[in-house]
């Protein structure tokens, strides 16, 4: 049986994570034939499946949920002396909120909303075409320095000089997800 997994942008971590998942299930059970695609990311793979384009999900299957890939918490990062200290600071700045599409950005817009903030009205929004265009040098990083080569939510929190420098929101997801 061939099947079509709906993965995200190139460059990011997704077509990764789905590469190495066609791989597993193609190895564990020969009678499979497991392909990637790469999309723009959720926004994207839901019309897919809906409309038959991805093998996994062919409609008119009742859809079953088999397992969260992982969980990508989002932040809003500025260098240490940029005296942004609230998101409401970045007013009017350039804001990169990630790839078209991925649902960093849906996630972005939740929040903002929340605060009763736009990302297009209040910011100036960048974003990516592809996922991996933020993260120029990263792998160069990551070899010169062990640290950057993952980066967690209970890192988030441990690495974090003063609790009060983490924004109150992502102490709400910290505390929701049982690290704090």
């Amino acid at each position: 049986m061939s099947l079509v997994l709906g993965t995200a942008t190139p460059g990011g971590g997704f077509p990764v994570y789905g590469d190495a998942v066609a791989a597993t299930l193609n190895e564990v059970d020969p009678a499979l034939d497991v392909t990637t695609r790469n999309t723009k990311g959720s926004t994207e793979n839901v019309p897919l499946l809906e409309s038959g384009a991805l093998g996994v999900g062919r409609p008119p299957a009742t859809l079953t949920i088999l397992a969260a890939m992982y969980s990508t918490p989002g932040m809003f990062v500025v260098r240490a002396d940029a005296p942004a200290c609230a998101i409401d600071d970045l007013r009017g700045r350039p804001v990169v909120f990630g790839a078209r599409g991925s649902g960093l950005v849906i996630l972005a817009r939740y929040v903002l909303d929340g605060l009763g903030l736009d990302q297009t009205r209040d910011f100036a929004p960048i974003f990516l075409d592809r996922a991996g265009d933020g993260h120029r040098g990263e792998a160069t990083l990551a070899a010169r320095l062990p640290q950057a080569r993952e980066t967690t939510a209970a890192n988030t929190l441990a690495a974090a000089p003063r609790r009060e420098l983490i924004h109150a929101g992502v102490l709400r997801y910290l505390k929701e997800i049982g690290l704090t």
